[in-house]
């Protein structure tokens, strides 16, 4: 679910807030690491439930209309398409992720109005209209619809991006990862809904992170005197603190973490440098990296394993 770009940049942002303190225990920061990815897992596993409790509602309309003092044809013979989502259904049903959702503890009920607000909200969309009006009656159709929801409705609703952020700090960040997170699982349906782990690998997984965030703080004084000596016309006080970190941990991957082709690496770094620090990163972290990393090959000083490795 989580792939390596992502958790680089978790580690990215421990190790940042890490060396911000004069007296950080690598411990405590690295446990938090570890429980910002659950955090991830909780936010996921939320909007599944979201989708559940739509489901949920649009049952709790239809009855609500049939049962009134005087109901009109339309509400005695309602669409029933939302309602019988094959993949909303699926979802509902699942065991493993129902068990998850009350072992965290995850509900809605506190904001049972604004979850009604939203299908209501919905019913008036082109997406929900369309769907209901087409005669199409297949898993595909079902499965693009929910896809949809998601990808026009829920991850633009800014009611809801604001409801997340005010429940947990981490979230801010990661909502659009959560998202993609869903929609990749719910693209996968083909008749039986199943819950996706956190990570791919995840006893690998959390031993890349862990290598990468503990070489980086034990190795950042030879680091940065090596990343001085390719920077000559620098001082290393005046280069950026994202640069030097991400240049660290470049650093720290290429050297230590022998699994990983030394161009994987120096592509991710480059590529988190666009987005998380200056517009002249990219050239300034390729630059100095190509450099240490011709000075690293030279002296025999990178040693990976593994296939097809050896010559990166």
């Amino acid at each position: 679910m989580l792939n390596r770009r992502f958790l680089r940049i978790k580690v990215m942002q421990a190790l940042y807030a890490y060396f911000q303190h004069e007296k950080a225990n690598v411990a405590q920061f690295e446990k938090e690491l570890n429980k910002s990815l659950d955090k991830i897992y909780e936010l996921y596993l939320s909007i599944l439930a979201l989708l559940g409790d739509l489901h949920h509602i649009s049952l709790l309309v239809i009855d609500e209309k049939r049962n009134k003092r005087l109901p009109i044809a339309e509400d005695l013979n309602p669409n029933l398409k939302f309602a019988r989502n094959k993949l909303l259904i699926g979802i509902v049903e699942n065991k493993e992720l129902q068990s998850q959702i009350e072992k965290r503890k995850i509900s809605w009920q506190g904001d049972f109005d604004l979850v009604r607000k939203m299908f209501n909200d919905l019913r008036n969309t082109e997406l929900y209209t369309n769907y209901l009006a087409s005669n199409t009656l297949s898993l595909e159709d079902d499965r693009n619809f929910v896809v949809q929801l998601i990808t026009t409705y829920l991850s633009e609703n800014e009611v809801l991006i604001s409801l997340f952020e005010e429940k947990n700090i981490h979230w801010a960040d990661d909502t659009f990862v959560a998202f993609n997170s869903v929609i990749r699982n719910l693209e996968d349906f083909n008749g039986e809904f199943q819950l996706q782990p956190l990570l791919k690998d995840e006893k690998d997984d959390l031993h890349f992170m862990s290598s990468l965030f503990n070489k980086t703080i034990l190795y950042k004084q030879e680091f940065e005197e090596l990343i001085g000596r390719h920077t000559q016309n620098w001082e290393v006080e005046r280069i950026a603190n994202m640069d030097m970190l991400l240049m660290e941990m470049a650093l720290a991957e290429i050297l230590y973490i022998p699994s990983v082709p030394v161009k994987a690496s120096l592509n991710e770094y480059i590529d988190i440098s666009k987005e998380y620090s200056t517009p002249n990163s990219k050239i300034f972290v390729n630059g100095v990296l190509d450099k240490i990393i011709a000075e690293l090959k030279r002296d025999n000083k990178i040693n990976k394993a593994g296939r097809g490795l050896k010559e990166s």
